[in-house]
Parts: structure tokens; C-alpha cells; sequence
């Protein structure tokens, strides 16, 4: 079992919260269960709410070094100093291999470690600015949905949050289990991190009207060249834009969008795989089989039927 973790601290966020126990923390009836989940703060006892009550947490700091994941379900007021004792914890759980996760407003108390340093960030849009501000070695990408390093993940909005936590369901379990998880839940399969429209910065308006001409055209036999020759800069020049917008390559992008948009086409449609293949620009079925166990972790044939099977719903068993 993936033992997950959740720091609170006064005055906490029960939405945020909220996010990470559906995901982990609520048994499903026909879903099996890969995640034991907890609560911890630095002092137990009774922790102030943001909804005016108070719940009661009994393990403290100590339940941070047997864990696999660590969430931060938000960190209010995002002024609130990390104390040494948490700062401590938290990099501790970091250099023994646990994945330190944030939901909105937590980036703050992450950034406050120092593991954010040099690194790509997410937030809600409105604390943007101020995340920029006040730790500027963070590179700071509101428009993203989340951004996962593998070993820190951090979301936008409380309701990114969910997909964050779906997104890494994913990454444990496979493709099948988290769109199990998320039709139980009644919600869409976790969203591609990319979602929103590429971050705005010197040259970034030219990359989204690039990002949105290329989009249009997977089914053609696009190429690094092609993209290059729309926005007028050399092959060179379009990898290193890429990689200072969007944090990639021109190449892994295409290819990203083209499994993202044949995922789309296996949940909305009953196209056969060789034609979708064709319309997402993958040439073969033995193209997008390969290229899609890669990146979602199962076959196209295997995720249609996990998407679109009913999952039988204990009505005793809330969310």
C-alpha cells in the first residue's frame, strides 16, 4: 500500500483537503484500494477550519517518515512561516524518496523549503504575482493545470487539485485505475497538465498562436521543421523557446498533443484505432499502441474500455 500523507495546519482549507481524501482516502465499492491516507500536524489536538469548525488530529510530524507521498492541501494565510520543526519534516521526507505534493496555496509552504528552487511552479492564478515575488528562484506558471517533477508536484486552483491527484493515481496505477477512480467519482478523466493556454512572456503570444495553428493540424505530417518555418526561427531558436515556455521540446510537445487528442477521439467516438491513428498523425495502429502505452501506461483498446465501462456505485459509499 502507498501510504499518503496530508500536513494540515490552522486554519486549513477543508476543500483542499477535501481533494486528497476522495482521491486516496475514501473507499470505493469495485475499486480496489492502493492507498492508505492520513492526517498529521505539527502540534495534534483541534485544528481550525476555514468552514468554522474544528477537527481533531492526533499524529504529528512523526507520521511524515514512513510516508510515500506527502500532500499540502493549502497553506493559509500563504504569509505563514514554515517553523524549523516542519521545514525539517518535509525535506527529510523529501531526501528518503517520499513525492511532496501541493494543492493551491501550499506551493508557499513548499517554496519555503528550498525544493522549488530553479524549478517550474504552479498556483491559483490571483497568488501568481505574489508567488513570484516572494521567491523569485521559483519559474512561477500560473496557466498551467499542474506541474509534476516527479518528486514535487504542485496545482493550480483547489479544483486542480483533483486532477493533480488523479494525474498521479495515473502514474502509480495506469491509465484503467484512474479513469475507474474518476468515473466513480463522477469525474472526466484528470485533465493533460497543458490544459490551459501556454504561459504569456517575452515571444509566448507567438508560441500560443503557433501552439493553436499546430493543434489544429495533427493529422498532418507536421515536423520540428514545420513548426519552426511558421513562426520564422530556426530549429534551434524553436527548441530553446520551447523549453524556456513550456518547459520541453518542440518534438515531445507534438507528440504529447497527438496521444492527448487520440485519447479524446478513443473516449468520444468508435473510430477503430488505425483511424484514429491516421487522424492524430501516428501514421499506424502499431505507431499509437507503442506511443500510447508510453505515455498513458495502458493500449488504446484497454483505456476505451476502462472509460467507458460502468463502474458499479455502492450507494452506502459517499462521493
Amino acid at each position: 500500500m502507498h501510504r499518503v500523507v496530508a500536513l494540515v495546519r490552522p486554519v486549513q482549507s477543508t476543500f483542499e483537503l477535501g481533494c486528497a481524501v476522495e482521491v486516496f482516502g475514501t473507499p470505493r465499492a469495485g475499486i480496489p484500494q492502493h492507498y492508505e491516507f492520513e492526517v498529521c500536524t505539527e502540534t495534534p489536538g483541534p485544528v481550525p477550519t476555514t468552514a468554522g469548525y474544528e477537527m481533531s488530529v492526533s499524529r504529528d510530524l512523526s507520521a511524515l517518515r514512513s510516508a510515500d507521498t506527502v500532500i499540502i492541501p493549502g497553506w493559509l494565510p500563504v504569509e505563514a512561516p514554515l517553523s524549523d520543526r516542519v521545514r525539517r519534516a518535509l525535506r527529510e521526507a523529501h531526501a528518503r524518496g517520499a513525492r511532496l505534493v501541493t494543492i493551491c496555496s501550499g506551493v508557499f509552504a513548499l517554496a519555503r523549503t528550498g525544493l522549488l528552487d530553479g524549478r517550474s511552479a504552479t498556483t491559483h492564478p490571483a497568488r501568481a504575482a505574489q508567488l513570484r515575488r516572494e521567491f523569485p528562484r521559483v519559474r512561477v506558471e500560473p496557466d498551467r493545470v499542474y506541474v509534476d517533477h516527479g518528486d514535487v508536484a504542485t496545482s493550480a486552483g483547489a479544483g486542480a487539485g483533483i486532477d493533480l491527484c488523479l494525474h498521479l493515481v495515473r502514474r502509480d496505477h495506469g491509465a484503467a485505475y484512474a479513469a475507474a477512480l474518476a468515473r466513480h467519482m463522477a469525474m472526466p478523466p484528470p485533465h493533460d497538465a497543458r490544459a490551459r493556454h501556454v504561459p504569456s512572456a517575452p515571444g509566448g503570444d507567438a508560441l500560443d498562436d503557433l501552439l493553436e495553428w499546430a493543434g489544429a493540424r495533427l493529422g498532418t505530417p507536421l515536423t520540428v521543421d514545420d513548426l519552426a518555418a511558421h513562426l520564422g526561427v530556426s530549429p534551434r531558436t524553436l527548441a530553446r523557446r520551447f523549453a524556456e515556455h513550456l518547459g520541453t521540446s518542440p518534438g515531445t510537445w507534438l507528440l504529447s498533443r497527438r496521444v492527448a487528442a487520440a485519447r479524446t477521439l478513443l473516449e468520444e467516438t468508435d473510430l477503430p484505432v488505425e483511424a484514429i491513428a491516421t487522424r492524430v498523425g501516428l501514421g499506424s495502429a502499431v505507431n499509437l499502441r507503442r506511443r500510447f502505452r508510453a505515455q498513458v501506461g495502458t493500449t488504446p483498446g484497454a483505456y476505451r474500455r476502462a472509460v467507458r465501462t460502468p463502474t458499479p456505485v455502492d450507494h452506502e459509499v459517499g462521493g
